[in-house]
């Protein structure tokens, strides 16, 4: 099996549901998919990476709360963008709407907009490295 490699610009880099109840949805998708958990502390509380059987990371499960209040209760798919501000500008250009963000998250930033249909999509840009 060959290693996993980073997401490239204009691919789906991770996916990510955010509930108020994000303990009990976890066990829900453990119990349901054999998934595991990993937690990350968020202070007080914690969220969760879901984890296959085989331990590779499948999305995450986060509680509505704290920087993720106001995000929509769906699946979201986070589509990795080379530059977060230029993309934003480029959507709400074309009819789009920013719902959440942008904000620091995930070693980088991320925004969440509204499609011209209705549909929600997550916009990640990984922070530069310390170098660039």
């Amino acid at each position: 099996m060959s290693e996993p490699t980073s997401p490239k610009p204009g691919q789906i880099g991770w996916h990510d549901l955010t509930v108020e109840d994000a303990d009990g949805l976890r066990a829900f998708y453990e119990q349901v998919f054999g998934f595991t958990s990993m937690p990350i502390s968020m202070g007080d509380y914690d969220d969760y990476v879901l984890l296959a059987p085989d331990g590779s990371p499948v999305g995450g499960v986060c509680h509505a709360r704290g920087e993720n209040t106001g995000i929509p209760p769906i699946w979201m798919s986070y589509v990795v963008v080379e530059d977060l501000a230029g993309c934003v500008e480029r959507a709400t250009a074309g009819g789009a709407t920013v719902v959440h963000g942008p904000r620091s998250a995930g070693g980088g930033v991320i925004a969440i907009i509204r499609d011209p249909a209705g549909a929600h999509l997550g916009l990640y840009q990984s922070a530069p490295a310390p170098d660039a």
